[in-house]
């Protein structure tokens, strides 16, 4: 009986190694099917999930209320399951550099609790070559089992979009790859349990570990290349919105829109592909320019406030500015390397100490990477600027009206307002008299 049919009549168990905004989404999905043991090493995140609360936001409290995962930060519980999947982050160090110290970290505790005929499938972006040549010594390391005879390998990115709940685990293709043909089967037939969309069967890990990098470093591209003509356009007094709504009448023209690139996949994956490329001997020009523009980007929005502010006669040191929004992207909690930051410390660096609001945002985890603090947003009042800096739906439905609550009592042309997407009606701010301001 093969491992696929043993864990569909229950008598074998999938694991899942890391729950945070992708694993523990796997996780739910598989335990719907079969019998599923949720692992990670933050016992506090465990005791949530165990007491019914989900803090990613990404299947709510009440599925986690009814799942039949079994949540556990104690690691001799691994030895219970046969099919593994790892989903920890793999995110880069100050120098850009891939910092794989989570999934080096997950091989191990993986290879000290692996038992003979088990499969390992990991999920986590690298660049080509992770999974062989780093993870697969690890385990055998740990273990004392040999990669091919005891035990297989397999990698399968992960596809899944953060606050998004039209393109969940179900709905998108999944790639699938193993280190030999019964592998890729077996691993296959397991994803099929859980992807309505279908697999994708790779040809190999490496190609597998290469599709997922270049998929993020190919939007990363993309936005780069509208993050400079947001530059070049404001330069010239013409609304980037506005040629972009118009180009868009083109049936090819790709609708991508400026913006602030950051989170633990776009921002952070072409590093990935750029690494392994520098190991061997090719230094990245596309790649690298465009991530130099978007790493740029927190900056240059912060530059525009306090032009905006000059401009507005408003002494620039101790102004008050408000931000709204922290995370990374819209309506998703994740602060994990979101380029708002960046405008917060460019900003300092002109005496200017925002106030920060966001409803959506993890507030202990903002604490605890960056040291700061949100207030709530009625808070917010007497501001000389304010930065809409993320489109949650909360801020969607922010009218002329809401907004000059947010200003001082003064003229409108004293207030500065910046947008980074561009959400509001522009073209009602500017006649009620607005510095107004967007990329």
């Amino acid at each position: 009986m093969s491992l696929y049919e043993e864990i569909l009549e229950q008598r074998e168990k999938i694991s899942l190694v890391g729950l945070g905004y992708v694993g523990m989404p796997i996780a739910v999905a598989f335990a719907r099917k079969v019998q599923v043991i949720g692992f990670d090493l933050n016992e506090e995140k465990i005791k949530l999930y165990q007491s019914g609360i989900d803090p990613t936001n990404e299947v709510g409290n009440d599925v986690i209320q009814h799942t039949t995962v079994t949540f556990t930060s104690d690691e001799t519980l691994l030895r219970e399951a046969r099919f593994h999947i790892v989903a920890v982050p793999t995110p880069v160090n100050g120098d850009h550099t891939p910092d794989l110290t989570p999934v080096e970290g997950a091989s191990r505790i993986l290879g000290r609790n692996l038992t003979k005929g088990s499969i390992i499938v990991y999920e986590s972006t690298v660049y080509p070559g992770v999974t062989e040549e780093i993870c697969v010594p690890i385990l055998e390391k740990e273990s004392g089992l040999k990669c091919g005879v005891d035990f297989k390998v397999g990698y399968s990115p992960e596809r899944i979009n953060p606050g998004d709940k039209v393109h969940r685990l179900e709905t998108i293709t999944k790639i699938v790859s193993g280190m030999d043909e019964e592998t890729l089967e077996e691993i296959a037939k397991v994803y099929e349990l859980v992807v309505d969309a279908g697999v994708y069967r790779a040809e190999s890990i490496k190609v597998a570990e290469a599709a997922k990098v270049i998929e993020n470093s190919q939007r990363d591209i993309n936005i780069a290349f509208m993050n400079e003509l947001s530059i070049i356009f404001n330069k010239m007094g013409i609304d980037t919105k506005a040629v972009l709504k118009a180009a868009g009448t083109k049936w090819n023209f790709l609708n991508f829109t400026p913006g602030l690139v950051g989170g633990h996949c776009i921002g952070v994956d072409p590093y990935y592909l750029t690494y392994k490329a520098e190991q061997l001997g090719y230094h990245s020009q596309i790649i690298l320019s465009g991530r130099r523009i978007n790493d740029d980007m927190g900056k240059y929005v912060a530059e525009n406030v306090v032009k905006n502010l000059i401009k507005a006669d408003i002494p620039v040191k101790q102004a008050q500015v408000a931000i709204l929004g922290f995370t990374f992207k819209e309506n998703c909690p994740d602060t994990r390397n979101t380029k708002v930051i960046d405008i917060v410390e460019e900003l300092r660096e002109y005496g200017i100490e925002p106030v920060l609001t966001d409803p959506v945002a993890d507030e202990k985890e903002a604490k605890r990477l960056y040291g700061v603090e949100f207030v709530s947003m009625d808070a917010v009042r007497e501001m000389d600027a304010v930065v809409l800096a993320v489109s949650h739906q909360e801020f969607l439905g922010l009218s002329l009206e809401k907004m000059d609550a947010l200003f001082k009592d003064t003229e409108n042309e004293k207030k500065v307002l910046v947008e980074v997407k561009g959400i509001l009606d522009r073209q009602a701010f500017i006649s009620a008299g607005y510095r107004y301001w967007r990329l």
